[in-house]
């Protein structure tokens, strides 16, 4: 028999984000979160979203073990903005046991239900800044950093519970040249010049942090009519300046400015954690903190984390700046692949950034959605 419990003290909580580094001990794909990471993410004390979210977390035992564990929330504003009435699912691990993911997934469904809400949909984050989509291809590629991975079988289970597919993301791994591409190169100089504006160069994180509140500015505007956005707060904002720029190393931060001194593109990078993260087994002390120092510095893989252009400066060679600049960094950090973050399938605008490189699309993650009755 399943027992759902609800997660109601400090100590359940962590329970709850330690259970995946136990279900995924031997998966060599899997990269653990840091732990200290997501109790903040979850815990109302410290996660500004909660000023418009509400959530509630859940984990399943069996024979006093636990087997399972997913989380119920509402993004209010979400919800205003895309004119919905959707509670989502998150933090969603479970064994290969259909009695568990329906027993939790009927749990979420009441929750919502209880609150005259009419769909569940997930996995989703808080925010779109937190881990999302369910990994439908690539299970036996090494995971991102700042996304989920999950076993194959959570795709059944969620189509056996009635859940259908609502949107898919898409993933890329590029190979990085191994001299200067001198059309990038062109093609950047000129846009620079036409459009009157110029790269940022940083020498350290200092010289970064005077940017990040219009670089975060910049993102509630170009990220604005993607799927299940919600602007940042002021206070989301001086967050993630924290989490973002707090270990970042300035080569991979690609700011352009225009004559005003006004951020009209950036690109946030970093050379991949997530080697330095399975070492570190998901805390960053007594020496987890080591590897990931090393991997800070530069590894031969680049993750792609944040990239936007001004609405009104899209297609006009912005990008075209940044990406010869990264390329200049590749080339001397020795970098030999760069991973992007999930692309919504149907942006070709982002896509046709790579469309010079040597490509493959090798993850596909997606949010699956269910409608309720009576809701």
């Amino acid at each position: 028999m399943i027992q759902i419990k609800e997660v109601t003290s400090k100590k359940m909580l962590r329970e709850f984000v330690k259970y995946p580094n136990r279900l995924y001990k031997d998966n060599k794909y899997f990269v653990p979160d840091l732990l200290s990471d997501d109790l903040k993410t979850l815990s109302k004390d410290s996660n500004p979203a909660f000023e418009f979210c509400e959530a509630s977390y859940f984990l399943a035992y069996k024979e006093n073990e636990i087997v399972g564990r997913i989380g119920a929330l509402i993004n209010h504003k979400s919800n205003e903005k895309w004119n919905e009435k959707n509670v989502r699912f998150t933090h969603f691990d479970f064994i290969d046991d259909l009695e568990v993911s329906k027993a939790l997934l009927d749990t979420v469904e009441k929750w919502a239900s209880d609150r005259k809400y009419e769909s569940v949909m997930g996995p989703l984050g808080l925010t779109d800044m937190d881990h999302q989509g369910l990994l439908v291809e690539g299970f036996d590629e090494l995971d991102m950093f700042i996304t989920l991975y999950n076993y194959p079988y959570y795709k059944d289970h969620l189509i056996s519970n009635g859940y259908e597919k609502e949107v898919d993301w898409v993933e890329y791994q590029i190979k990085m040249p191994t001299e200067p591409n001198k059309l990038i190169e062109r093609i950047a100089e000129r846009a620079a010049k036409r459009q009157n504006v110029r790269l940022l160069n940083f020498r350290n994180k200092k010289h970064i942090l005077p940017w990040a509140k219009q670089i975060f500015t910049l993102y509630n505007e170009a990220f604005a009519p993607l799927f299940g956005t919600t602007e940042l707060t002021q206070a989301q904002i001086d967050y993630y300046i924290n989490a973002f720029f707090g270990f970042v190393n300035p080569d991979f931060i690609k700011v352009v400015v225009n004559e005003h001194d006004e951020v009209v593109a950036f690109a946030i990078t970093m050379p991949s954690l997530s080697k330095a993260m399975q070492k570190a087994k998901g805390k960053l002390f007594p020496f987890g903190f080591i590897p990931l120092l090393k991997a800070i510095k530069g590894n031969e893989i680049l993750d792609l984390y944040l990239i936007a252009v001004r609405p009104d400066l899209q297609g006009k060679g912005i990008n075209t700046i940044m990406m010869d600049s990264l390329l200049k960094t590749a080339l001397k950090y020795k970098i030999k692949y760069a991973e992007t973050g999930p692309e919504l399938e149907t942006n070709s605008d982002i896509q046709n950034l790579w469309k010079h490189f040597d490509t493959r699309q090798h993850r596909r993650r997606r949010i699956f959605k269910k409608e309720l009755n009576g809701g």
